[in-house]
């Protein structure tokens, strides 16, 4: 029995380690400039995820060709970056203001540009996490497409095997194909993957297009292609980082831009002076609940408070949203959206201009008789983002005519979305302090909302401690296991909790930018459950599953708002 546990601890140390050496291999190249992802200076990266095998990557470390993860690193980078040779990651350095016509994946916010058939150029404005996500994303990639080479390069490691040479011709020749003839496609593609015709059918459908349903054999297709070159004619694919972007990171460019755009609009609307609440969450949950309940009461349900909200969700309701937008932009809500880079769109709602006899909330009577609350909206930042543009918002907002103004910050509450260790998906955490992994930092605070403030709302709740990791595609289950089973009684996993705080405990302990009274909020609720095989991120969103607890935990935060 010791000796399991001494193993599994070795285990969890060995994984900690390779996210030690990841994470300053990662920062060394970025130091560098540039370097070839497959070639000397790569192998680091690529050992180091190798031996950490993150669950979020599969198969990684065997022989067959990984495709859940395929999908999930795929819907993240931009169409067409497995045809490329040469990746540049750059600053946002005006190519918005070129013919090239921007490429966004469908997973993640971020511009990239197409600059020739061999190159693709990533836009980074979202701060050094951004960065990690891109490279390991890509280091998976490279090392899944070497598999490809491994499968379909035979003798002298110049010819290639029969079914390469099929999948060649309907690439290369955009060849149309018949059922029968892409069921032929699709038994090659197996083979030449180590994957059974089942899973690689599933994988065709999920990555197909309406315009392009043949993707997939397209994907694949160059992932090797790229490959076999690399190995023959060793012409090696390399990433740079562009001197932009190397003099950029880290000095908060776009989060003072960021900042200050929300501030001229508070400015502008004459609420800088009024009792702020700032929440993180996304861009249509405080919105619905306050307004959607004024603008569709006909679709109000007494024995179902979430049935409207389920209502909200779906795809083919977009008239009804549209209608609770409309309205909300006559009533107190101003969108701000996002010019500074940083992919962070903003909604302010001033309370003032709402009916609250309408909605379901109430304002106390404290509230009442005071200046009402202004509540800032702020769309999910991503990783180290956090700090960087929580950090500039609680700055005092200098004025046209020089003064300096102090924001009066009452709240600040963060709902987002994480990974579970215990509890399943849809579940919800209210975290007591956030771990930052890899480093001695910990950051605990006096939560607003309590465990039993959602008893019957419908949902399971877990606190604890929260980690703050460094990326969800660098997870794996020895190190999940050791926070769980160890005294840190972690009970999730996300990239954004200890940037925040660090940033609040900054501005409102040291700095003195708004008051040591501040309140703070933080749930959870999750996405995935990292510790169970076939509930990681890569095996698909969360569906309707996350309304529940979204707007649970929205209504929780506006009731103490308010």
């Amino acid at each position: 029995m010791q000796n399991s546990k001494i193993i599994g601890r070795t285990r969890a140390q060995e994984s900690s380690n390779a996210i030690e050496r990841l994470y300053i291999s990662m920062r060394h190249l970025f130091s560098r400039g540039f370097y070839k992802p497959m070639g000397v200076s790569g192998e680091a990266l690529r050992q180091s995820l190798l031996s950490l095998r993150p669950e979020i990557y599969g198969s990684i470390a065997e022989e067959k060709v990984e495709l859940n993860g395929l999908i999930y690193v795929i819907e993240r980078l931009p169409i067409g970056i497995e045809e490329c040779r040469y990746i540049n990651l750059t600053a946002d350095e005006g190519y918005s203001n070129s013919h090239f016509k921007a490429i966004v994946p469908p997973k993640r916010r971020r511009n990239c540009y197409r600059i020739d058939k061999d190159q693709m150029n990533i836009e980074v404005t979202r701060g050094r996490s951004e960065i990690y996500d891109i490279l390991t994303h890509l280091t998976f990639l490279f090392v899944e497409s070497h598999k490809i080479a491994d499968k379909v390069l035979i003798k002298e490691e110049t010819d290639t095997i029969r079914e390469w040479r099929k999948l060649e011709d309907v690439v290369l020749h955009n060849r149309e194909l018949s059922k029968n003839d892409q069921d032929i496609m699709l038994a090659h593609v197996a083979s030449i993957l180590g994957r059974t015709f089942e899973e690689t059918q599933s994988v065709h459908k999920e990555l197909g297009e309406k315009n392009n349903p043949q993707r997939f054999f397209q994907i694949i297709f160059w992932l090797g292609h790229l490959a076999i070159n690399e190995r023959v004619e060793n012409s090696k694919r390399a990433i740079k980082f562009s001197p932009v972007l190397r003099e950029r990171i880290g000095h908060h460019i776009y989060g003072d831009f960021w900042a200050s755009n929300v501030k001229k609009v508070l400015d502008d609307n004459n609420l800088l002076s009024r009792p702020i609440h700032i929440i993180s969450a996304n861009m249509h949950s405080v919105m619905n609940s306050i307004y959607a309940p004024i603008v569709l009461p006909q679709q109000l349900d007494a024995n179902n408070s979430m049935a409207l909200f389920e209502l909200l969700s779906k795809d083919d309701n977009e008239d009804l949203r549209k209608q609770v937008k409309q309205y909300a932009s006559k009533n107190g809500l101003f969108y701000v959206k996002d010019t500074s880079g940083t992919n962070i769109n903003v909604q302010v709602i001033d309370t003032e201009k709402i009916d609250f006899s309408k909605t379901t909330y109430k304002l106390e009577n404290s509230v009442e008789n005071e200046e009402k609350p202004v509540i800032i909206v702020m769309d999910y930042a991503f990783g180290e983002q956090a700090y960087e543009t929580m950090d500039e918002l609680l700055k005092p907002y200098i004025c046209e005519n020089g003064n300096k103004h102090h924001l009066n910050v009452e709240s600040v509450s963060i709902m987002g979305k994480a990974g579970i260790l215990e509890g399943g998906k849809g579940d919800i955490m209210i975290p007591s302090s956030h771990v930052f992994e890899g480093t001695a930092d910990n950051y605990p605070f006096k939560n607003q909302l309590k465990k039993k403030m959602f008893e019957g709302c419908g949902v399971d709740v877990y606190t604890g401690a929260m980690v703050t990791v460094l990326g969800t595609s660098l997870q794996n289950k020895d190190i999940l296991k050791f926070f769980y089973d160890s005294t840190w009684k972690v009970t999730g996993l996300e990239m954004e909790g200890a940037h925040y705080q660090k940033a609040i405990q900054a501005a409102s302990k040291i700095r003195g930018n708004i008051s040591g009274k501040v309140k703070v909020r933080y749930a959870y609720y999750a996405s995935d459950n990292p510790l169970e095989t076939g509930s990681t991120l890569a095996s698909g969103g969360l569906g309707t599953t996350g309304v529940l607890p979204t707007y649970v935990i929205t209504e929780k935060i506006l009731d103490q708002i308010f």
